[in-house]
């Protein structure tokens, strides 16, 4: 690999909303500054500039680019692979507050969690992949191309009975808090918090795709809920944590908003009782995006 410092410049622009996505990707080069992110350094190896590029391409409002030249489309790295049959989609969109979506690979047919922004390129990328059977929302706040990637992968789209409004052609509606079986493997489990119809999907003792309930904190190096974007209710939330921690393990943190992380799974059990307990003693806060240090 080319030690030596690249050509391209990078810079944010304006556009930027502050979704944190650049900083999970690229947190050596690209840093929160005023409310938004801003590069901090530029990169100086080949390998950096991947990382930028990697955070170029997930951006939902494409801030991020070489000041110089325009984004080269043949160097688009997503959909990312992150574990064997696990992708993160990247292309990151605003419509959804910028939030991550993955790719699972499955026997029985593959599944979209969340989803990234609407394009029928993007589409075929991830459909190259192989089949994909079900798109799964997380929750209302990513409900925005569910049904125009489930059309287009003949899929069919989930949702909570809660969040339905977001939603209201839903091929399955999940009802009540108790799991659900998706696919061999696969289960959702409801978890009312964050929205009222919030979900958190697990498949295979492995990843646990959390939506925006909680998520990985490179400020805490552990798992958190954000508080002061808990839309429904941080009491709900944390009855719902209590309910369900019991029941589940798994080694991967697949959030929405907030840093993706591996443990071993007698690890990430500890960290999630231990969340439990903090959840336990939080009270209601004002909605504040500003407040929030992922």
């Amino acid at each position: 690999m080319n030690s030596q410092p690249t050509a391209a410049v990078w810079d944010i622009d304006q556009r930027c909303t502050n979704c944190d996505v650049a900083r999970q990707l690229a947190p050596d080069l690209i840093s929160e500054v005023d409310g938004r992110s801003v590069v901090t350094r530029q990169p100086r190896t080949d390998a950096e500039e991947a990382t930028m590029l990697t955070a170029a391409f997930a951006c939902p409002t494409r801030s991020i680019r070489p000041i110089s030249r325009d984004l080269d489309a043949t160097l688009d790295p997503f959909p990312l692979p992150l574990d064997e049959g696990l992708y993160f989609c990247g292309h990151n969109s605003r419509q959804t507050a910028g939030a991550n979506s993955y790719l699972l690979e499955r026997p029985s047919g593959n599944l979209m969690i969340d989803t990234p922004r609407w394009s029928e390129p993007l589409a075929t990328k991830y459909a190259a992949l192989g089949p994909v059977t079900e798109v799964l929302l997380t929750h209302r706040d990513h409900a925005a191309h569910g049904r125009r990637y489930a059309d287009r992968f003949g899929a069919r789209l989930w949702i909570h009975e809660g969040d339905l409004d977001a939603a209201p052609d839903a091929d399955v509606v999940i009802r009540g808090i108790e799991p659900i079986e998706i696919a061999k493997g696969v289960i959702a489990h409801p978890l009312p918090g964050h929205t009222e119809g919030s979900v958190r999907y697990l498949a295979d003792d492995r990843y646990c795709f959390s939506g925006d309930s909680f998520y990985w904190s490179r400020t805490t190096s552990d798992v958190e809920v954000a508080e002061n974007v808990t839309w429904y209710s941080i009491t709900e939330l944390a009855a719902s944590l209590a309910r369900t921690a019991p029941r589940i393990r798994f080694e991967w943190v697949l959030p929405g908003h907030g840093d993706r992380h591996r443990l071993a799974a007698d690890k990430m059990t500890e960290r999630l009782q231990n969340l439990v307990e903090r959840t336990r003693k939080m009270s209601p806060q004002p909605i504040d995006f500003t407040a929030m240090r992922w």
